[in-house]
C-alpha cells in the first residue's frame, strides 16, 4: 500500500547515507562528496573504512578534474557502527551490499523499521528486482527504489531508476530528479526487466564477442577494436539508436528498417552464450593481458578515467557552445 509521504527537495538533502563501501559504494562515496554532500557510511567489513579512506585519497585528484561544487571535499566523511546510527543522520540511503537476494530482504527490511518514513532507500543493485527484494518490508514498502549506476559512479553518469510493485511512483520520480540534480543522465524505466537497460545490451555484446573467441573467428583484442575505434566512437556522441537513425540517410530510422528488414532474420548473432570453457576462459584471460601488455589494473583505470574525462569535456564544451541540450 503507497503511503502518502512528503519528500524533501533536492536543495534540502545536505547527507547521503551509504551501505557497502565496496566498488560501487566507495564510487558512490566519492561523488556524493563531489556534489558537496556530508557522507555517512556503514560496512562491517574488515578495514572498510581504511580501504575507504586510501580510495578517496587515491581517486580524489580524478575529483578535481571533473570539477568540485561548493563545499566538496574529501573529509566529509565518516563511518558508523551500526544501520541504527546511519538511519538517525541521513537524508537518503544508497545501498550497495553484495548481490545476494535474501541478505538485501533482511537488509531492507531492517531498514524499514529503522529509518524515517520520508527517507528513500534507493538500491545499486546490477540486476534484482525491487520487487523481489522488497518483499520482506512490511511498514514503507512505497519509498525502496532501484538506482542503477554504471562504474564506476563517481566518473560515468548514466543511471537506471527502476521501481518494484510497491514503489510509489512519487520515490520514482523523486530519485530520478535527484540523480539529476547531482549531475546524472537518468533512465526512468516503465516497467521491471532484468538487468535493466545497459547490461541487456552489454550481455548481448558479451556474448557474441565469447563465440568469436570460442569459435577462433578473431582475437579478443579485434574485438575491442572493433567496439572502441567503430561504434564505439559514436555511441559516445549519440548511442546507437540515433546512430542507427542517421544510417538510414536522408530517410532516417524509418528507412532503415525497411532496408534492412529481411536481413535482421539473419544469423548474424548467437544470442545464446555459448558454454564457459576452461579453454574459453584461458581464451579470454590471455587475450586482455595482451592488449594491457604489461600495465596494472590502477594503470589502466587510471587511463580509462583521464580519456573518459577529456571525452566527456569534449562533448559538453561541444553541446553548449551549440546550444544542443541531448
Amino acid at each position: 500500500m503507497n503511503i502518502q509521504v512528503t519528500y524533501p527537495d533536492f536543495a534540502d538533502v545536505k547527507t547521503a547515507g551509504v551501505i557497502g563501501t565496496g566498488v560501487i559504494g566507495g564510487a558512490w562515496v566519492l561523488h556524493f562528496l563531489r556534489m558537496g554532500l556530508d557522507v555517512v557510511a556503514y560496512d562491517p567489513g574488515p578495514s572498510a573504512e581504511q580501504k575507504m579512506l586510501a580510495m578517496i585519497d587515491k581517486i580524489w585528484p580524478t575529483m578535481i578534474k571533473l570539477g568540485l561544487r561548493d563545499g566538496a571535499r574529501p573529509d566529509r566523511i565518516r563511518f558508523v557502527g551500526s544501520l541504527g546510527e546511519l538511519a538517525d543522520a541521513v537524508d537518503f540511503i544508497q545501498e550497495s551490499t553484495p548481490e545476494h537476494l535474501g541478505r538485501k530482504r533482511a537488509l531492507f527490511a531492517e531498514l524499514d523499521n529503522l529509518l524515517a518514513p520520508d527517507v528513500i532507500v534507493i538500491s545499486s543493485t546490477s540486476g534484482f528486482a525491487m520487487t523481489d527484494m522488497a518483499a520482506d518490508v512490511k511498514g514503507h514498502a512505497e519509498r525502496f527504489v532501484v538506482g542503477h549506476p554504471f562504474n564506476p559512479p563517481y566518473l560515468v553518469p548514466f543511471c537506471e531508476v527502476c521501481g518494484g510493485e510497491q514503489t510509489a511512483q512519487a520515490v520514482v520520480d523523486w530519485t530520478a530528479g535527484f540523480y539529476e540534480s547531482i549531475g546524472k543522465k537518468v533512465a526512468k524505466m516503465e516497467q521491471e526487466l532484468p538487468g535493466f537497460i545497459g547490461n541487456r545490451l552489454q550481455e548481448a555484446l558479451w556474448r557474441e564477442a565469447l563465440h568469436m573467441v570460442a569459435n577462433k573467428e578473431c582475437s579478443v583484442e579485434d574485438i575491442d577494436k572493433a567496439i572502441a575505434y567503430g561504434p564505439g566512437l559514436r555511441w559516445a556522441i549519440m548511442g546507437h539508436c540515433l546512430t542507427y537513425h542517421l544510417g538510414g540517410g536522408q530517410g532516417g530510422m524509418a528507412h532503415l528498417l525497411d532496408h534492412f528488414e529481411e536481413s535482421l532474420k539473419e544469423p548474424w548473432t548467437r544470442l545464446e552464450a555459448p558454454p564457459l570453457t576452461q579453454q574459453l576462459k584461458d581464451d579470454m584471460v590471455a587475450g586482455c593481458l595482451s592488449q594491457a601488455n604489461g600495465a596494472s589494473i590502477d594503470e589502466l583505470v587510471q587511463e580509462r578515467d583521464d580519456c573518459l574525462i577529456r571525452i566527456m569535456q569534449t562533448l559538453d564544451e561541444y553541446r553548449q557552445q551549440h546550444g544542443i541540450q541531448r
